[in-house]
């Protein structure tokens, strides 16, 4: 269609028009199972997402530190587009910064594109840890007691840090080295420790800081769901996290499908307390002592927990998709529980990291991925190409595979 939008016009129908999706395999898995087409959109000139059998084009995108002029590019795509299929194309976006994006260009980008936000105050709220922390706080919200600086030297429990912003990783060097390179937080063991991390004194105007709920990867908890304009929640599942790499901060490893009723019901009272419009995904901590949920954060975008949901039963993607295309409004649906989503790679290491602390033995951990179907962050037998395209890419590179391989030991050591 163009030089940076390439379709096969062959797939391309005003009956089911595709998704652009501005995302990875994960989310492409949960569409397909939905039948749905999709574009996909990305500054990397070859992406696994790209070689699904799901996709029927690719559309070239600016690095999105370009914010203006990935925005006019997408008004292009969306222009042409349109103009083929005589309707509007929903948009998907699997990461903050894409989903600041269309928050910040919603005008611009409504007459081509179909997409549910939240009101502007409340999408501001969720996309920074301070002014949720706020909201949280001013309607009552079961969220970690907030920790200012100057009450650190008498907190003598443990004490979690993270940025006040989900998108601010331009200082993302100087944030690893605070976390030690551990994921996107860490546990300082009572506020004393924390006053004494040089780096931290120096940030702590950046740093959102409040108690640390106890417990371990387990203990993680989300409600996911899609409202439609109204407010009105139209389906939903709950997962729970097995691992995580690295432990407790890192980025999930090992995934299931869950049942609570306490959380079903506290999920969807937030829905309609919050307010919320869209896709959302709510991260809660189950306090090991007390048992009690606490609301950790909300998230207003697509994530890889779509492909597991869809194979439990629960497709937000195409939840999503019908609403917007037809105005389809899906009655909830309680998911199954048998599937469980696994990486392989980063639950090794979340293995070994967790062996190295003698908290998992390699029969436990073995004995934890067998039974039970799975579905995994790259390989699928139903989609094997982008598994095999980056299988072909690293066999290509055998110095390169071994260095990788090397430093995933080493840092799992």
């Amino acid at each position: 269609m163009s030089g940076f939008l390439k379709v096969d016009l062959r797939r391309l129908s005003p009956h089911r028009p595709p998704a652009l999706l501005l995302g990875g395999i994960n989310l492409v898995r949960a569409l397909g199972l939905a039948r749905v087409p999709v574009i996909v959109a990305s500054h990397e000139p070859f992406t696994p997402a790209m070689a699904s059998r799901y996709s029927i084009g690719r559309c070239a995108l600016p690095p999105i530190a370009q914010r203006e002029a990935v925005v006019e590019r997408l008004l292009r795509a969306g222009e042409l587009l349109t103009g083929a299929l005589c309707t509007r194309v929903p948009l998907f976006y699997g990461d903050d910064d894409q989903l600041g994006l269309v928050q910040d260009f919603r005008d611009a980008l409504s007459p081509y594109f179909a997409f549910v936000l939240s009101e502007p105050a409340l999408s501001r709220a969720l996309q920074s840890k301070l002014l949720f922390q706020a909201l949280a706080e001013k309607r009552g919200l079961p969220v970690p007691r907030r920790l200012e600086w100057n009450e650190l030297a008498e907190f003598d429990a443990p004490v979690l840090v993270k940025p006040k912003l989900k998108t601010d990783w331009d200082n993302s060097a100087v944030y690893s080295q605070l976390f030690h390179g551990a994921g996107k937080a860490r546990v300082f063991p009572e506020g004393r420790a924390l006053l004494r991390e040089p780096l931290a004194a120096a940030l702590h105007e950046q740093l959102a800081i409040q108690e640390y709920i106890p417990g371990d990867d387990r203990s993680l908890w989300s409600f996911h769901g899609f409202a439609d304009e109204r407010g009105k929640l139209l389906a939903w599942f709950i997962g729970r996290k097995i691992r995580t790499y690295p432990a407790l901060t890192g980025d999930s490893s090992y995934l299931e499908l869950a049942h609570d009723p306490e959380l079903a019901a506290l999920g969807r009272e937030l829905v309609q307390g919050l307010g919320l419009k869209g896709v959302f995904k709510m991260d809660f901590k189950r306090h090991a002592a007390s048992g009690r949920f606490h609301l950790l954060e909300v998230n207003a975008r697509f994530n890889l927990w779509h492909y597991l949901g869809a194979k439990g039963g629960v497709n937000l993607a195409q939840v999503a998709y019908d609403y917007m295309m037809r105005g389809v409004r899906s009655a909830p649906i309680q998911s199954r529980t048998r599937h469980r989503w696994l990486s392989p790679r980063l639950d090794y290491l979340a293995y070994r990291s967790l062996a190295a602390r003698g908290e998992l033995d390699a029969p436990g951990w073995l004995a934890s991925l067998i039974g039970g179907p799975k579905v995994y962050d790259l390989f699928a037998w139903t989609d094997p190409m982008p598994f095999l395209v980056v299988l072909w890419d690293e066999l290509k590179h055998l110095p390169r595979l071994r260095h990788r391989l090397m430093r995933w030991l080493s840092t799992a050591s």
